[in-house]
C-alpha cells in the first residue's frame, strides 16, 4: 500500500510517545510535547472546522474506554494510569494553534506515571484525533501514514513494514509497525488509522514486545456502526 506525503502539521503522534515513553527519561524532557516537524514560523493561519458538535471524546468506567461516535471500545489493563487530561492540557500550553489544529488525545494511558523512572518500556494505549482537513488532499487512511512514518524516522524507529489493511471486528483499518532499540530493550510501536466523521483518529500502541502489543490490541473492539453500549451502573 502506498505511503502518500501530504502537507499540513501532524500530532506527531511518534514524537509524543518517544518523548515520554523512553524509560530512564528525566521529568523535564518528558514534559515536552516536541513540535510537529513541519511546523513553522512561517506557518500561514488557516481556518480549520471544528470537530463535529456531536463527535463524542469518549469515557472510561470499569477499566474501558468507550467511544460512541467511533463506535470503539477500548480495554485498559489493570492498575494502568490515565494521563488524557493531563497531555491536552500540556497540548494547549506548548503547542500552537495554527500547528495542532483542533488535535486532541482521547486516551493516553500508561503502564507507570510517563515521568516515573524504570528498567522496563513503559507500555501506552493513545488514541488521537484531528482534522481530517489539516491535511489537504487526505482521502483515506493509508495516506496518513505518510507524515506518520517520517516522523518515527526522525526518532529513531524502524519501519517493519508498509502500511497494510488490518480488521478490528467489523471495522477495517490500516495498521503500521515500528521498532526503536532502547539501550538493551526495544519498544514495539503498532498504530491504527482510519478517517471517520472529518477526523483523522489514530489508535497507538506501546509494548516491550511483540506479543504485549498484540494482546493490548486484542483490547480493541469496533461495533461496525452501532453505539457502544454505556456501562451498567
Amino acid at each position: 500500500m502506498p505511503i502518500f506525503r501530504l502537507p499540513g502539521t501532524l500530532f506527531s503522534t511518534s514524537i509524543f510517545l518517544s518523548s515520554i515513553l523512553l524509560p530512564g527519561l528525566g521529568a523535564a524532557q518528558s514534559s515536552q510535547i516536541p513540535p510537529s516537524s513541519s511546523s513553522s514560523s512561517k506557518h500561514s493561519k488557516t481556518s480549520l472546522p471544528h470537530p463535529e458538535p456531536d463527535f463524542d471524546a469518549g469515557s472510561v468506567s470499569g477499566g474501558v474506554y468507550r467511544n460512541r461516535t467511533l463506535a470503539l471500545s477500548c480495554k485498559i489493563p489493570a492498575g494502568w494510569v490515565l494521563r488524557t487530561e493531563e497531555m491536552n492540557s500540556r497540548d494547549e500550553a506548548n503547542s500552537e494553534p495554527t500547528s495542532r489544529g483542533e488535535a486532541r488525545v482521547l486516551l493516553a494511558a500508561f503502564s507507570r506515571p510517563p515521568d516515573a523512572r524504570g528498567e522496563d518500556v513503559n507500555s501506552s494505549i493513545l488514541i488521537v484525533s484531528e482534522p481530517q482537513a489539516v491535511y489537504p488532499g487526505l482521502k483515506d487512511a493509508a495516506q496518513y501514514f505518510g507524515p506518520l512514518t517520517e516522523v518515527a524516522k526522525t526518532q529513531g524507529f524502524t519501519v517493519d513494514e508498509e502500511p497494510y489493511e488490518f480488521a478490528v471486528g467489523a471495522k477495517n483499518l490500516v495498521r503500521g509497525d515500528f521498532h526503536k532499540d532502547v539501550g538493551t530493550r526495544v519498544m514495539h510501536q503498532s498504530t491504527l488509522a482510519l478517517l471517520a466523521h472529518g477526523q483523522a483518529v489514530s489508535i497507538t500502541v506501546i509494548g516491550g514486545t511483540d506479543e504485549e502489543v498484540e494482546t493490548l490490541m486484542d483490547g480493541l473492539e469496533f461495533q461496525g456502526t452501532a453505539k457502544v453500549p454505556a456501562p451498567k451502573k
